[in-house]
């Protein structure tokens, strides 16, 4: 048989890989009388696919796993993938816009079966993923956020955290996408500068009149020559509180409720736009 010039990797794991699967090499055994370790996969979002910061956690994770299970130990790397609400929600509202169909009236059931319709589609991505990279999960194991048995365990504890009062249901500003009708986060938000809105009183202590050359103490209604001391010094005691109530040019736009594109559904909006309308969040 004639040996290749280079290695081929892609080639040669590719192989490999679902003889380890096979043979039950990364599989626990819940009978086992060796001391257990395990660690739970932070799980990935299952309409997606892995980035850099997947593939630096998942190689620390496996390195531990297999570091401990040559030492002996019955370990257990614990596979699973998130449900991805939003963006998922995105993805199968657009494709039911392209056949005139509104996620509202087509009632909540009919629409969960279309997301579990695209998850069955495009939920394989990221396990692919992580078998090309030899990720020794074990996989008959795995798990997905919306499997019922693990609703009722969410459900479980949300409700005895709340009976034990260590979490509550309170009003809060949050970034309202009007398109989604949902609240999503600001990581989810992408901030534009838009002229003619004024800041928010509570984070913008003063203001500068241009025309009169004067600056205003808004917390105090006083006004000053710019420039004298006394004004410096206001100045100063201004600053510090800006610094302690945190402002920023962005916690200034949120605070004032500039207005904001959503990464998720692409629409300008205004943080708590929904709260402000009284809205309850269908999401």
């Amino acid at each position: 048989m004639p040996i290749e010039k280079n290695y081929d990797a892609a080639a040669t794991e590719k192989k490999l890989y679902p003889k380890w699967e096979e043979s039950g090499a990364f599989a626990c055994d819940p009978q086992s009388k060796a001391e257990p370790y395990c660690i739970m996969i932070p799980p990935p979002n299952v309409t997606g696919s892995l980035h850099m910061g997947h593939g630096l956690t998942f190689t620390i994770q496996d390195t531990l796993i297999r570091y401990q299970r040559m030492k002996g130990k019955d370990t257990l790397w614990q596979p699973g993938t998130d449900h991805a609400g939003i963006a998922t929600q995105m993805v199968v509202e657009r494709q039911l816009a392209a056949q005139g169909i509104k996620r509202r009236e087509m009632g909540r059931e009919k629409f969960l079966e279309k997301v579990w319709e695209w998850k069955a589609e495009s939920g394989g991505t990221i396990t692919r993923q992580l078998r090309r990279l030899g990720a020794s999960l074990d996989w008959p194991r795995e798990r997905f956020t919306m499997d019922a048995d693990l609703n009722k365990a969410v459900n479980k504890v949300f409700v005895q955290l709340y009976n034990e009062k260590l979490i509550y249901k309170d009003k809060r500003l949050v970034n309202w996408d009007p398109k989604l009708l949902t609240a999503i986060s600001d990581l989810e938000v992408v901030p534009e500068r838009a002229l003619g809105l004024a800041l928010a009183p509570a984070l913008s202590a003063r203001r500068q009149d241009l025309r009169s050359g004067r600056q205003v103490d808004l917390y105090r209604g006083r006004h000053h020559a710019a420039g004298d001391d006394a004004g410096r010094q206001r100045g100063r005691r201004a600053s510090r509180r800006r610094a302690l109530q945190g402002a920023g040019r962005q916690a200034c736009d949120f605070a004032a409720g500039r207005p904001q594109d959503s990464d998720r559904g692409g629409r300008i909006f205004r943080p708590g736009e929904g709260l402000r309308r009284g809205e309850d969040h269908p999401g």
